[in-house]
């Protein structure tokens, strides 16, 4: 059975399309008309966030230790904990390349082993954003930052080192909400037997 599992691609009839927004970020809003295929006389709308992805890393030192990020988040009005990531906002760039990136520009970290996690919607009866979660071992002090230079939020961004139990437990406990983060300790843990 479980080879029938899955997320088959699907495509509903859209009608018309209007934009709703589109700025300097690589993001953009739309409102498409659609309808459903065993009823095509009957129209709604569906506001639609493009996003163009990202990527999220998982850095585990040697002592089981992850790299965690202390960021403000100004839509949820928190100071998240959360781990390196960051947009795919290079038409085509290669997503374990723009984990590198991240982790280095964030984390001032460069890693040996790269190991795919998962891939996961954030929300998709809103967004089209995808991201792909690595975790990065083999950890060591990377030179700098690759020309990076953090601003706005990124520029008052913390980091510290926390216990891989440690933050599988704040989050099952609902002390820290980063969802990706969650998705990344969740991967992690399974799939080494925890």
């Amino acid at each position: 059975m479980s080879e029938t599992l899955g997320d088959p691609e699907e495509h509903w009839p859209v009608h018309a399309t209007e934009t709703v927004w589109d700025g300097g970020a690589p993001f953009s809003v739309r409102k498409d008309t659609i309808s459903a295929p065993a009823d095509p006389e009957e129209t709604f709308g569906r506001v639609v966030l493009e996003h163009p992805g990202a990527v999220v890393v998982l850095a585990v030192d040697d002592r089981e230790r992850v790299l965690v990020l202390h960021q403000y988040r100004h839509p949820v009005g928190r100071r998240m904990l959360e781990l390196p990531a960051g947009l795919l906002d290079e038409p085509g760039e290669d997503p374990e390349e723009a984990a590198r990136r991240e982790l280095r520009e964030e984390g001032l970290l460069e890693a040996d082993h790269w190991e795919h996690l998962l891939s996961t919607y954030t929300s998709p009866g809103i967004t089209s954003e995808r991201i792909e979660i690595f975790a990065a071992t083999g950890l060591r002090a990377a030179p700098d930052r690759g020309g990076f230079t953090p601003a706005h939020e990124e520029a008052d961004m913390t980091s510290s080192w926390v216990p891989l139990d440690d933050l599988l437990a704040a989050f099952l406990e609902r002390r820290i909400t980063n969802g990706p983060t969650g998705h990344a300790l969740m991967a992690w843990a399974l799939r080494r037997g925890r």
